[in-house]
């Protein structure tokens, strides 16, 4: 059995505007031990499918189908006492800004403790051993004296150190990474990722990795899924996503990497603007910003087809490169793969 089990899951918003689609569809497994990358440009549903699994959606979200299991057990409509007891206990998440995380007013220690407190049956002198234990793992100097100290005295790379060490203190088998690099130099989210990588191993935990920056996923992630307008347009393993990419989009973020070798060139950036959640369109949803669409990218949206074993893509682009008969692009027809 599958650790985390995501079942076609969709997740609105509901606006004065209308209802907001932020997640149509998703599904994945992931396994115990394992690191799964979520890749995708600002929009695409990422952090609502990690919100959605911890259910901290803000008032105006909610869950309109689908299944999350967890160890086999149901999360979708089984309360908030249940998701009190998942939260933390079994799937922790580090957030984007840490700054914005911890309490200004509060010491780290303070934040660390009732972290610790609020999950466990540990006492006040336990709470405190615990956080001094996981701020020395994640290789914060001097840790009891950075007990003492607010938030403001640590440097980004510290502060984000700090939220892995709250997220870890519990040992959860789930550590969801939310844009855990973003705010940081690039020498810093080296750091940070040697050290979820090297804790990773130790702790045996399976990561979602969610992120925007496909260098990340490379060097961290077992699997990667990448998203667009709320909905999984690949998936597959690393090297398959890397070196074998079957969607336009998939292929569009790949040009747009900078490469040593290519010192000089342009960048490829992809065209256009991401959809309207308001308005999804009956086709592929990236159908207005591709240069190869056809007729039938934008009439009918594509399945998800079977690459092989490892890969899946919904891109009508396979159907027609697959056909044993010439594929007809104005056709109206679903081939599965």
């Amino acid at each position: 059995m599958s650790l985390l089990e995501v079942r076609d899951l969709h997740t609105s918003f509901f606006t004065d505007a209308g209802e907001v689609r932020a997640v149509n569809g998703v599904s994945f497994t992931l396994e115990r031990g394992k690191v799964l990358g979520i890749v995708g440009e600002s929009g695409s549903g990422k952090s609502v499918t990690a919100y959605s699994i911890m259910q901290i959606l803000a008032e105006t979200g909610k869950i309109v189908g689908g299944s999350i299991k967890l160890d086999g057990q149901e999360l979708v409509g089984a309360g908030e006492k249940v998701m009190r007891t998942v939260r933390g206990n079994k799937i922790s998440i580090i957030f984007q800004d840490p700054m914005t995380s911890l309490n200004p007013t509060y010491t780290v220690g303070h934040q660390l403790i009732e972290a610790i407190r609020l999950h466990t049956d540990r006492d006040q002198k336990q709470a405190w051993d615990r956080a001094v234990e996981m701020l020395r793992l994640v290789n914060v100097n001097e840790p009891e004296r950075r007990m003492k100290q607010y938030p403001h005295e640590f440097s980004g790379g510290m502060r984000q150190r700090v939220m892995i060490a709250m997220a870890l203190a519990c040992e959860p088998d789930i550590l969801i990474a939310d844009e855990p690099t973003t705010a940081l130099d690039v020498t810093i989210q080296a750091q940070i990722l040697e050290l979820m990588q090297s804790l990773q191993k130790e702790l045996g935990m399976a990561i979602i990795m969610i992120t925007h920056d496909l260098g990340v996923v490379a060097q961290l992630c077992d699997e990667i899924i990448v998203m667009y307008a709320g909905g999984i347009c690949e998936q597959g393993t690393a090297d398959e996503i890397f070196y074998n990419p079957r969607h336009e989009y998939t292929k569009g973020l790949m040009r747009s990497i900078p490469s040593l070798d290519n010192d000089g060139e342009k960048l490829q950036p992809i065209t256009g603007t991401p959809i309207d959640l308001l308005n999804m369109p009956k086709g592929c949803p990236f159908a207005p910003r591709c240069d190869g669409a056809m007729k039938i990218c934008i009439r009918e949206k594509c399945p998800n087809l079977r690459i092989n074993a490892e890969h899946a893509a919904a891109c009508w682009m396979n159907v027609r490169d697959g056909c044993k008969e010439p594929f007809d692009p104005d056709k109206e027809y679903v081939e599965e793969g």
